[in-house]
């Protein structure tokens, strides 16, 4: 008998239909002789709603109240779970992220896991029950109620799956697999068989949203076997694992793009030791996650530097820097928007030159502008004006010889091309 953990996201249980699908097939897995233990999100957009409602009364909502409200969603979902598949005649138990364990750091609205005690995952498993676990959701050590970030039910799975030595742990999800870039994007998009660690991590974080970066990270460094599958069909999905064959002649396996981006550059900085460790060390201080940092050529003493940030931080990040200005002066601080940082990744780019000098061709030959350029061994990062961004990376895929005429299935029906 082997031990599953299956987590459906908030599309795969949007509505009862929906829900009632999802306890079809968790059945169907426990009728192949599996015990399972389910992970889901919020129904739909639950949690969307909850953050608009919270936003028509406080445009400043404490962090710690968003917690009790957010963790909500999560609740609702494993109950109505649990009740749909005791109605297929299977005993089910639905538990909270806290009750199933899951502790974390004392920090709201993106903490971490700290640890997992799963002792009544394993007694409600033994009690022969169809486990159900809340997503995104923990308690720190003092009681308090926390949540992982969005995006932190596929954490709340891998982690869980590592805690209790799972044989396999899957992501049910409205498309069914990763592909070589968004199939609503590109509709010549290719599945992928199979991808390493590595390079899914590259593209969750360059914002892939099909997993989240931590729940692959989780899942390397624990060496759980992930599988991202179709909650709408039996499709085969893919595997994630330590290392992917490469396909023949293909060197970039998927391309990324993120939407969510800002660039920040402060000009007229005193080039003295230790000035960006304070400015990127202020900007730690308050959880702000900096991206791309570029700095200039010295004039006069004096540098200029820019940096991204994810868009919703923007306004604070400013403000940090505006605090530290008596510490740190500048001449001016500037910021931009309407960006986007397109991607492409792939193991196979190690041994072949000229990857990024083709990427930077075909963008511009789409006139379009590249604000800023970060790469690694296995990946090239573009900052783009926001224009024309479809066109940009239909022709990226085109490029790297990604396009195929599979069928994708995304949210059910297949797309036609």
């Amino acid at each position: 008998m082997s031990l599953y953990v299956m987590k459906f996201g908030g599309s795969s249980v949007g509505d009862t239909e929906r829900m009632k699908r999802v306890a079809r097939r968790i059945v169907e897995k426990q009728d192949e002789g599996h015990q399972c233990v389910i992970v889901v999100s919020a129904m739909g957009d639950t949690t969307d709603d909850l953050i608009d409602q919270a936003k028509l009364l406080n445009e400043n909502p404490p962090a710690r109240e968003m917690d009790m409200l957010m963790t909500t969603g999560e609740q609702i979902s494993i109950s109505l779970l649990s009740m749909a598949i005791h109605g297929l005649g299977r005993k089910a138990k639905s538990l909270t992220g806290w009750q199933a364990g899951f502790r974390t750091e004392a920090v709201h609205g993106k903490a971490r896991i700290t640890d997992i005690m799963p002792e009544r995952v394993f007694k409600a498993l033994d009690e022969g029950n169809v486990v159900i676990v809340a997503g995104f959701q923990g308690m720190s050590e003092d009681g308090e109620i926390t949540t992982l970030g969005r995006g932190g039910s596929d954490t709340t799975a891998v982690a869980l799956a590592a805690a209790i030595q799972a044989d396999v742990c899957e992501i049910y999800t409205d498309v069914d697999g990763i592909y070589s870039t968004d199939p609503r994007v590109v509709k010549c998009a290719r599945k992928l068989k199979e991808i390493s660690y590595d390079e899914m991590l590259e593209l969750a974080n360059l914002g892939a949203a099909v997993l989240h970066p931590r729940a692959v990270e989780y899942a390397k460094h624990n060496q759980v076997k992930l599988v991202v599958r179709s909650s709408f069909n039996h499709n085969e999905g893919t595997v994630v694992k330590e290392e992917a064959s490469m396909e023949q002649g293909v060197v970039v396996s998927g391309i990324a793009f993120d939407k969510n981006v800002a660039r920040i550059s402060i000009l007229g900085v005193s080039d003295t030791p230790g000035v960006l460790a304070q400015v990127f060390g202020e900007l730690a201080k308050e959880a702000i996650d900096v991206d791309i940092i570029v700095q200039s050529g010295v004039q006069n003493g004096e540098a200029d530097f820019s940096f991204t940030v994810n868009l919703a931080d923007r306004e604070r990040a400013l403000s940090v820097i505006e605090q530290i200005r008596g510490k740190i002066p500048y001449r001016d601080v500037t910021s931009e928007d309407h960006l986007v940082k397109v991607s492409i990744v792939g193991a196979g780019m190690v041994s072949h030159p000229g990857v990024a000098a083709q990427m930077f061709d075909v963008i511009s030959r789409q006139g379009v502008s590249i604000k800023m350029v970060s790469t690694s061994e296995i990946k090239v990062s573009c900052v783009i004006e926001g224009t024309n961004l479809e066109g940009v990376v239909q022709a990226l895929h085109t490029a790297y010889g990604l396009d195929t005429d599979q069928q994708a299935s995304v949210g059910g029906p297949q797309v036609r091309r």
